[in-house]
């Protein structure tokens, strides 16, 4: 897939799943849940379904010729340079259940242990999130980055203002990563799933989607975009 589908479908998967964060332990706030039918309030919503959205795409930074890689110039080149030495390559390692248990473990503890990698962790999934969905300057390299840079910094200090906590972000983490790896196993290549067992998968209803022809470009992207702005309003406008 594309990374605007991956992007935007992992946005769907977190406003859909957010109802059960009302079960986890640390995130029960009957107050909160009166207001969203979950336990986040407004702006975590929001928060959460931006970085779901980037952590949708960071499995692909073993990529290092895809333009998510050029999200930060080269910095994240250099990053998707080292994911892929030591993921095996593209669609090995980093697309698999254990990176996205592995992703999600990592980022809870960053969000319990270390303020500094918590916040780090944020900013690269925000600007994974902007990239995917096309925020740049198509043939500008960095010209595109100090945009992306710009509106990423940003955003991280209006959800600081608004009062983001980022309890849940191992959950957002895991639940992004899951969602591409899902994602890619709808296409024609399929995923190394239960890697390090490299057999990759394809799920029994595959539609065998072809990354960036006219299904993904004309009617997935769309339908995504559709449901994104749906459950929205679902979640935020009081019943």
């Amino acid at each position: 897939m594309m990374g605007h589908s991956h992007a935007l479908s992992g946005a769907v998967v977190w406003l859909a799943v957010t109802p059960a964060l009302i079960a986890l332990p640390g995130l029960t706030s009957p107050e909160l849940a009166t207001v969203t039918g979950t336990v986040l309030s407004p702006p975590e919503l929001i928060a959460g379904a931006v970085v779901c959205a980037g952590a949708a795409m960071l499995p692909d930074l073993d990529h290092p010729s895809a333009t998510i890689a050029q999200t930060f110039g080269p910095a994240t080149w250099l990053l998707s340079k080292g994911v892929n030495f030591v993921s095996g390559g593209h669609r090995h390692a980093t697309h698999s259940l254990l990176f996205a248990a592995f992703a999600g473990v990592g980022a809870h503890l960053l969000g319990q242990y270390s303020p500094i990698g918590r916040d780090v962790l944020i900013v690269l999934m925000i600007g994974l999130a902007l990239r995917a969905i096309g925020i740049g300057v198509p043939g500008r390299t960095i010209t595109s980055a100090v945009v992306n840079v710009a509106l990423t910094a940003a955003m991280f200090i209006l959800f600081h203002m608004l009062g983001v906590t980022y309890s849940w972000l191992g959950f957002a983490i895991g639940v992004g990563c899951l969602a591409h790896v899902i994602g890619d196993c709808l296409t024609e290549r399929g995923c190394p799933v239960l890697w390090p067992i490299k057999t990759r998968w394809l799920l029994p209803f595959d539609i065998g989607i072809k990354t960036g022809k006219t299904f993904e470009n004309k009617i997935l992207g769309p339908a995504l975009s559709v449901a994104v702005v749906a459950l929205l309003c679902l979640r935020l406008i009081p019943a």
